[in-house]
């Protein structure tokens, strides 16, 4: 078996997840502890996000020490004080002369309805995830922020599928590398971009996936509460760039979910992508942006593939046949 590629390959970034798999719902930090330029896009029409406005290029911090992707909708963000905390300790942070203060940027997902709503990610779950992050390849499927992510809601979440986070990079002849990192939560479905196959969607009354637009031309509005769902992302690699080609970068990286999710940026999502280059290798902002979207799009699908049915929700894998060269492992 080959060895995975993921967003750890990218030099200074380590990943650490926590969960609750008995009410499902988690947290995953990307951790950058000597700081990363950061850039980030909201293209979802109901976003849960903190520390956005910080990364404008006109604002004043250059850099971030973590982002922490959540479930637990609005709650989830209480996971970030976690990872300030845990930076807090080891000296990681902003020097401001009397304290160091950590720069911990963050997004969550809705996954409220596959476990214990009553139950999110806390300060203490994003501790934990920030504590066990690390270089090794990441695990995929139903952990951390992927832990109750599902997908296809748009017939409503009784007909949804289960889906999971997922990890992929590239590493290109100039030295650049390239990864992505995505917790995939979206209202609409799953399709390969390589082969345009159907992965995952909302499920008909035989069980078979329906196309999300069959299903939106027989509603005049979807059957879900706004702000139920969002796709949340970080794409980083060891460019050498700056906040403006940052924020670059994270909106050409939205191509990727483009790519894979249909319908995408819904009125119904929140979807969000973080840029982190933690230097070394001059490459042009397109380069960066371009081979961002490849990796993002390829971490969508191994999200998808990775998962496993949980929370009454069957996963692609108990629908269809496993592609073949896939080297996920299922958690």
């Amino acid at each position: 078996m080959k060895q995975k590629r993921t967003i750890v390959d990218v030099p200074g970034i380590k990943v650490g997840h926590a969960q609750n798999e008995q009410v499902l719902t988690g947290c995953t930090v990307v951790l950058a502890g000597e700081g990363a330029t950061a850039g980030v896009d909201v293209r979802g029409s109901a976003p849960g996000t903190r520390e956005t406005d910080l990364l404008r290029p006109e604002n004043l911090v250059e850099q971030v020490h973590a982002i922490c992707l959540c479930g637990g909708s609005a709650f989830g963000l209480d996971a970030c004080s976690g990872v300030m905390q845990y930076l807090e300790e080891q000296a990681i942070g902003l020097d401001v002369g009397v304290a160091r203060v950590p720069i911990v940027s963050g997004a969550v997902l809705f996954d409220l309805p596959v476990g214990d709503a009553s139950v999110r990610p806390d300060r203490q779950m994003g501790y934990q995830a920030a504590a066990a992050a690390n270089c090794d390849p990441v695990a995929e499927g139903n952990v951390g922020a992927g832990t109750g992510a599902s997908v296809g809601k748009l017939a409503g979440f009784e007909r949804a599928m289960k889906s999971g986070i997922g990890s992929s990079s590239i590493a290109l002849p100039n030295g650049l590398i390239v990864g992505a990192i995505v917790a995939v939560n979206a209202v609409g479905e799953i399709r390969d971009p390589m082969t345009n196959q159907l992965l995952a969607g909302a499920r008909d009354d035989d069980g078979k996936i329906k196309e999300s637009r069959a299903w939106m031309l027989e509603q005049i509005s979807m059957p879900i509460p706004p702000g139920t769902n969002t796709t949340i992302a970080v794409v980083a690699s060891n460019a050498n760039l700056n906040k403006a080609q940052a924020n670059k970068v994270a909106q050409m990286a939205h191509d990727g979910l483009a790519r894979t999710i249909h319908p995408v940026h819904t009125m119904y999502d929140g979807d969000t992508i973080f840029a982190l280059a933690t230097g070394g290798v001059d490459a042009s902002v397109d380069l960066v942006g371009s081979f961002s979207a490849d990796v993002l799009a390829e971490a969508v699908v191994r999200a998808i593939w990775a998962a496993v049915a949980a929370g009454g929700l069957p996963a692609c894998r108990d629908l269809l046949d496993e592609p073949k060269g896939w080297d996920g492992d299922v958690t």
